[in-house]
C-alpha cells in the first residue's frame, strides 16, 4: 500500500541560547542538573505541542494511509509524520543528542538520548478512538529521567523530571502532582493487564487467571493510560507482555516520581526485557512473585 506524504509545516520555538549550550556535553556525560532537567522538561513538552499539531490533523482523516510492519503491528502516515517532526526538531534544537524512536529506529546508546513513540495506541488512532498518545523520553546513559506522556484526543498530559515530582494537565485546567495509590493488600487492589494474547503467547495465562481471582477488580484499559492510572492512583497495577523500550521510556520517570515502580515482569529495572510490570510499589514484590513462571 503507498503511503501518502503527508507534510505539515510546524516551527518549534528556539530554546533560550543559555540553556541549550549547557546541554551540551563533550566527552563523558555526566548527571543533568535540576536546571537542566527542568530545561529539558520544558522542552519535551514544547516537542509534544508540535506533536499535537501534527497527530490531531490526521485523527480520524478519512484519507489516514495504513500499512502492517513487518512485526504485524500497524502503522500510519500519522506515526511517521510525528516522528519525522520531532527528529527534525530535535537535530535543530539538540544536535548533540541521539535519537530512538519506534518508526525510524537507531540504536540505543549512553549519553543523551531521546527516545519517542510517535503515536503509542496506533491501533486505536486507526479506528478513531482517543485513547492514543506521544511518548517522549529523555535517557541519561541508558536511564530515562524526563518523560512526557501526551494524549491530546483525551485532553490530557504528564509529565516529570527526575527529583522534580510527576505532574498531570487537563486541557483547561492547572497541572497537579500526582501520587501513586497507598494500597498494600493485592485483595484491595486495581489491576490492568492490557492484551491477553501477549499473557498466552508467554505461557503465563493461568499466572493471569490467579492474580485476577485475588485481586479486587480487572480492567484491560491499554497502552500508555494504564500507567498513568498507576501513577495517577485510580489503579495500583499493570502487568503486560510485548512493549518495546519507546513503549516504556517515557512512563519511567513518571511513575517512579510519583512513587510508584516499574519493572520487567520478573522484577527487574529493565525496560528493554520486552513485558513490563508497574505498580504503586507496595505491592509490587506480591505481584512479581504472583505471575512467576
Amino acid at each position: 500500500m503507498k503511503v501518502h506524504a503527508v507534510s505539515i509545516a510546524v516551527r518549534l520555538p528556539r530554546a533560550r541560547p543559555r540553556a541549550v549550550a549547557a546541554l551540551r556535553y563533550c566527552g563523558r556525560v555526566t548527571q543533568p542538573t535540576p536546571d537542566q532537567l527542568a530545561e529539558d522538561l520544558r522542552f519535551a513538552r514544547d516537542l509534544a505541542d508540535m506533536a499535537h499539531v501534527v497527530s490531531l490533523a490526521r485523527f480520524r482523516a478519512l484519507d489516514l494511509t495504513i500499512e502492517t510492519k513487518p512485526d504485524r503491528t500497524p502503522v500510519t502516515d500519522a506515526d511517521r509524520a510525528v516522528e519525522n517532526a520531532l527528529r527534525a526538531a530535535l537535530r535543530e534544537e539538540r544536535p548533540d543528542d541521539t535519537v530512538y524512536g519506534e518508526e525510524f529506529g537507531g540504536e540505543l546508546q549512553s549519553g543523551r538520548q531521546w527516545i519517542i513513540d510517535p503515536i503509542d495506541g496506533t491501533a486505536n488512532f486507526l479506528r478513531g478512538v482517543p485513547v492514543w498518545g506521544t511518548l517522549i523520553a529523555l535517557a541519561v546513559d541508558g536511564d530515562p529521567v524526563v518523560g512526557v506522556v501526551s494524549a491530546p484526543a483525551l485532553g490530557l498530559r504528564w509529565w516529570a523530571a527526575r527529583g522534580q515530582g510527576a505532574w498531570v494537565v487537563e486541557q483547561g485546567s492547572a497541572p497537579r502532582r500526582i501520587s501513586v495509590s497507598g494500597v498494600r493488600d493485592l485483595t484491595d487492589a486495581s489491576l490492568s493487564y492490557n492484551d491477553l494474547q501477549y499473557w498466552r503467547k508467554a505461557g503465563r495465562t493461568d499466572q493471569l487467571l490467579a492474580l485476577a481471582d485475588t485481586v479486587w477488580r480487572t480492567r484491560a484499559y491499554g497502552d500508555f493510560w494504564a500507567y498513568m492510572m498507576v501513577a495517577e492512583g485510580t489503579i495500583d497495577l499493570v502487568g503486560e507482555f510485548g512493549p518495546a523500550v519507546y513503549d516504556l521510556a517515557a512512563l519511567a520517570p513518571i511513575i517512579e516520581e510519583a512513587g510508584g515502580r516499574i519493572t520487567s515482569i520478573s522484577g527487574v529495572r529493565d525496560f528493554s526485557a520486552g513485558d513490563a510490570l508497574a505498580s504503586n510499589g507496595l505491592l509490587h514484590d506480591a505481584a512479581v512473585a504472583a505471575v512467576a513462571p
